[in-house]
């Protein structure tokens, strides 16, 4: 659903690559001492951002090696959170709604290039969007909850049929396969596509086909049911007021999108099963990972439910995820067999920037010569409509442009800043090497983001 970028599991994978030289052994346990600086990571984290509590699970040589709770999951009784509870995972759940379609195309029931009017009738340009459309963000369709915040309206119940109803019908906002939009009306329309073909609801399928093989036992629908006493609060905060509980959307408003709940360690075995390649076959896990192309040539940092970059030259899967009162962050180095799982009980949290500075301390100072420079956007916006469109963005100390491509609603922030960091990585001053990024931005709202500034260090 809404979705912030939590760079903390990103820092505690760079964390770990950087140690891993350090600790060159066939052991899958991480080393004590690395325990102890993830630990303070992210605690630290916890401290400035205020965030209640985190869950994390890493993933070392394809097995989980570490789980761990922090803070608190309530604060009224206060209650200490524990590995075993489940957090809402937001859009991460998106993944799994790809998965289905990719299994259901294994056994020749429907093809990703099918058109979506195959399925359902009567949508906008049905006879044109395909579900690899819908599944890449591509399609047009405009997406039903771009604020970050619950809107009213969405207190109350909703179906799958009514949210197409009000915004699958309506006129596109581009032509299919020409902008990537994040839109959680697609994969409403996927979800509605998988138990028509399947002829079962969406969670039952997945529970045979995912859920149950891989003995994720501790997933839950919270679309039907908000998570139970047993497991975290989730909490809000406005501007700078106090946490207090945040409001749960009504049934209906996160299906096949938002969804799901786990715990950390069952997210980790998913995120093992996309290293081995368990569930699908080869080919499906290469439709996932794959970068969807627009029309024009232009990549889009996205497969189908994935973000596909690359982080220090490492192949990155992710996605972040927030529904009311959580965010979480699940990040896949399928190459190195590793992944990072957060999940935390706040929405519209994040610890970006809040662990910038551990990250310099943990890495050390063997990289060179470091300096800052910034670059600076005086108050100019980055608007929702301009999809995948470029903006040139001008150092002020070196006179260097980077590209920058605009995002979408909530997901403006992420692409911001790892399409800048890509960008600057690549078309930098000759001899130098940037490697570690630092941003901040304005207010983000269905109009769209304003990026005040991107702070980067330069290494020569």
């Amino acid at each position: 659903m809404r979705r912030l970028k939590l760079l903390i599991c990103s820092f505690l994978f760079s964390a770990i690559v950087a140690f891993a030289t350090l600790y060159a052994t066939a052991q899958t346990q991480l080393p004590a001492d690395l325990i102890d600086k993830i630990d303070k990571v992210a605690t630290d984290a916890l401290t400035r951002t205020g965030v209640p509590s985190a869950s994390i699970a890493v993933v070392k040589d394809g097995q989980v090696v570490y789980v761990k709770a922090y803070g608190d999951a309530r604060l009224e009784p206060k209650t200490p959170a524990t590995a075993e509870m489940r957090y809402s995972i937001g859009s991460i759940s998106k993944q799994f709604t790809a998965a289905a379609i990719l299994l259901l195309q294994e056994q020749g029931k429907l093809s990703l290039d099918d058109k979506v009017g195959k399925f359902i009738p009567d949508l906008t340009r049905g006879n044109e969007v395909t579900i690899r459309q819908l599944l890449s963000h591509t399609s047009g369709y405009q997406d039903y909850w771009p604020q970050d915040y619950v809107m009213p309206m969405m207190l109350q119940p909703v179906t799958a049929q009514k949210i197409m109803d009000l915004w699958a019908r309506k006129p596109l906002d581009f032509d299919p396969g020409t902008k990537w939009q994040y839109s959680n009306t697609n994969y409403v329309i996927a979800g509605v596509i998988v138990e028509k073909v399947a002829r079962m609801p969406l969670l039952q399928f997945l529970r045979e086909k995912v859920f149950i093989p891989l003995q994720m036992k501790s997933v839950t629908d919270t679309d039907q049911e908000k998570l139970p006493v047993s497991d975290p609060t989730g909490y809000l905060r406005y501007a700078l007021g106090p946490l207090r509980p945040a409001p749960k959307e009504g049934k209906g408003w996160l299906f096949a999108a938002g969804e799901l709940a786990m715990t950390p360690q069952d997210l980790a075995k998913w995120d093992i099963s996309i290293i081995d390649q368990k569930i699908l076959k080869p080919e499906s896990y290469r439709e996932l990972s794959t970068e969807v192309l627009l029309k024009n040539g232009l990549g889009t940092h996205y497969g189908l439910g994935v973000d596909v970059n690359s982080q220090a030259s490492h192949r990155v899967l992710s996605h972040g995820g927030e529904v009311s009162g959580f965010t979480a962050q699940n990040t896949v180095f399928p190459d190195e067999r590793a992944a990072i799982v957060v999940l935390t009980n706040q929405d519209a949290a994040s610890a970006s920037g809040k662990v910038g500075a551990a990250e310099e301390n943990l890495r050390g100072t063997s990289e060179g010569n470091c300096r800052p420079f910034t670059l600076h956007r005086q108050r100019e916006r980055v608007l929702q409509r301009t999809g995948a469109e470029r903006f040139r963005r001008r150092s002020r100390t070196s006179g260097h442009a980077a590209i920058i491509h605009a995002g979408q609603s909530g997901s403006a922030r992420r692409h911001d800043a790892a399409r800048v960091f890509d960008q600057i990585r690549s078309e930098g001053p000759a001899g130098v090497d940037v490697r570690d990024a630092r941003w901040k931005t304005g207010a983000v709202s269905d109009r769209g983001a304003e990026l005040r500034s991107l702070s980067l260090d330069q290494c020569s």
